[in-house]
């Protein structure tokens, strides 16, 4: 018995030392392959960070071309509405202006108004081909990388690329000029000693001491951009990989894929738990408030989808939505949150024809060819009039082409009221904005945020009031959540609303009714009231801007 005993003892060590061997030979065989595969996709974001680089300072330098040419006295007034021209029909220029000595003599963003050049937030400087490059602080707007670029007595700001969306990943993106050093310090001092025929130029993708990093420099201009990751975050993010390999055969991969059996099969039933959840109708809606700055009162909220799975877990709306958009069925979605709203507030929409209810329509949604129908004959049942349900899209959703555009327009024809959900987050501009034919723009909480702060994501808020102001689109404000911030929109003489934790988080549908009790009746605001559906109207605003800024 003892015999036994020790024999399958010594069967058990001699498996575990099998088991050691093997692994170690796999591990360090994954942790190369994990490596590589991170170089890949190094080198594959680096050159879509380029192609985007390569957009920012072309606009850049056929800006300065433009402004070598005054056409006006230097920050006069027409030049002044020219650069903001400039700047808001572009894509990647912020701002533009002239400058004298080291001081700012006028821009796009701040008019006429001195101030010292150094408050763009310079990082480091670069002459090259005539012109100065600025590398610019981060802005606490978003992880783009800003830069100014200067010729003569005139500049231009730019988002000169941003790090792609790698799930979280610490991916820093560098934009150089060609004569300057496109790997960080340490990494660039640690290959000059690898290899002697390193150049600041050079086209690379490798290890440098701790960071991996990939460089891609333009043909056609002067830039280069290099992204870069420590190796130890890939290596300990790329754990299990490296456990499969160290595992065949072994304990270890046994244990890898229990895990990754485990993983997918939760990530795989997520879609089923939601379409179930949707047919069962579990989704929940609340509401938050949406207040008129001029008068406090509550004029409104935005319906917000939620979900808490089988398992108890609240799921972010972000993933559920994404992951009904993937699985085909988000409308299932819009439908749900449709009549949650219908059932909630249909009698209060109909005694209080002031009171609006906000929802998100997917870019699917306006591809749909049942969705307006749908949309029709559910206010019909509910003897709800159109204006009392307002749209909110962004521009992303209506860029699915000419279908959505069109479901648009007959949304504003039968009269929805039109909202640009997350303004100023993308590539907004003059001509996108009015030819999705929006009346009202909700400006991002990432600006809101920065109010109070040196950030010169705060000098833009004044242009954008002034921009829907011009082409007579109402504004509301996402995520006020001090005084201070909603002191900053003072409505004065445009009508500003509001929503955010000053004025309440979102709240069951009783709760809202609860707070709008408290408040006088809603007589209906025949002044920023929907207008007919004229659908070229905003084209005619276009050219009334440009004809005021030219």
């Amino acid at each position: 018995m003892s015999r036994a005993l020790h024999h399958q003892i010594s069967n058990r060590i001699l498996i575990f030392i099998l088991v050691i061997i093997g692994g170690s030979a796999g591990y360090f065989l994954g942790r190369q392959l994990v490596i590589w595969q991170s170089l890949v996709s190094l080198a594959h974001y680096s050159g879509l960070a380029l192609v985007q680089s390569n957009a920012s300072f072309g606009e850049a330098r056929k800006a300065l071309e433009v402004l070598k040419v005054p056409a006006s006295a230097a920050c006069a007034d027409q030049e002044i509405g020219t650069l903001r021209d400039m700047v808001f029909r572009s894509v990647h220029l912020k701002d533009a202006g002239r400058i004298r000595g080291d001081k700012i003599q006028c821009s796009a963003t701040a008019g006429r108004s001195v101030r010292s050049f150094s408050s763009l937030g310079l990082d480091s400087t670069q002459t090259t081909g005539g012109f100065i490059y600025y590398s610019l602080k981060h802005s606490n707007l978003s992880g783009l990388n800003r830069a100014a670029l200067q010729s003569g007595n005139s500049f231009v700001v730019i988002d000169s690329g941003e790090p792609p969306n790698q799930g979280g990943d610490p991916v820093h993106l560098e934009v150089t000029i060609k004569n300057a050093p496109s790997l960080p310090a340490e990494a660039l001092a640690i290959r000059q000693q690898e290899s002697s025929n390193l150049t600041s130029s050079s086209e690379d993708s490798g290890r440098a001491g701790e960071m991996l990093f990939s460089t891609r420099c333009s043909t056609l201009g002067f830039n280069c951009v290099t992204l870069t990751v420590p190796a130890a975050y890939v290596l300990r993010n790329g754990t299990m990989a490296i456990s499969a390999s160290a595992a065949v055969g072994g304990l270890i991969w046994l244990l890898f894929g229990m895990l990754l059996s485990n993983m997918r099969a939760r990530r795989n039933d997520l879609p089923s738990q939601l379409s179930r959840a949707l047919d069962s109708d579990k989704l929940q809606v609340v509401y938050q408030p949406i207040v008129n700055l001029a008068t406090q009162m509550t004029v409104g909220a935005e319906a917000l989808a939620r979900w808490t799975n089988a398992a108890g877990e609240v799921i972010d709306p972000d993933v559920f939505v994404k992951i009904a958009e993937e699985k085909g069925f988000v409308s299932k979605i819009t439908r749900s949150v449709l009549q949650h709203i219908l059932h909630d507030f249909a009698t209060t929409m109909r005694n209080r024809p002031g009171f609006r209810i906000s929802m998100n329509v997917a870019g699917a949604d306006l591809s749909d060819p049942t969705f307006l129908p749908m949309l029709d004959e559910s206010l019909r049942r509910a003897n709800v009039k159109p204006e009392s349900i307002v749209i909110e899209i962004t521009e992303r959703s209506a860029a699915d082409g000419e279908i959505a555009m069109e479901t648009i327009r007959n949304l504003r024809r039968m009269g929805h009221s039109i909202h640009i959900d997350d303004f100023g987050t993308g590539h907004s501009n003059l001509d996108k904005l009015l030819y999705l034919f929006a009346d009202t723009i909700k400006i991002d909480k990432a600006f809101t945020r920065v109010i109070g702060t040196d950030s010169l994501a705060v000098t833009i808020l004044p242009q954008i009031l002034s921009i829907a102001k011009s082409l007579q689109l109402g504004v509301v404000v996402e995520g006020v959540e001090t005084q201070m911030q909603s002191d900053y929109f003072s409505p004065g003489l445009q009508k500003i609303y509001a929503q955010g934790w000053l004025y309440g988080h979102p709240a069951s549908a009783e709760a809202i009714k609860s707070l709008l009790a408290n408040d006088q009746p809603l007589i209906p605001d025949l002044e920023s009231a929907i207008p007919g559906p004229e659908i070229e109207a905003p084209i005619q605003k276009l050219r009334l801007v440009y004809s005021r800024t030219a």
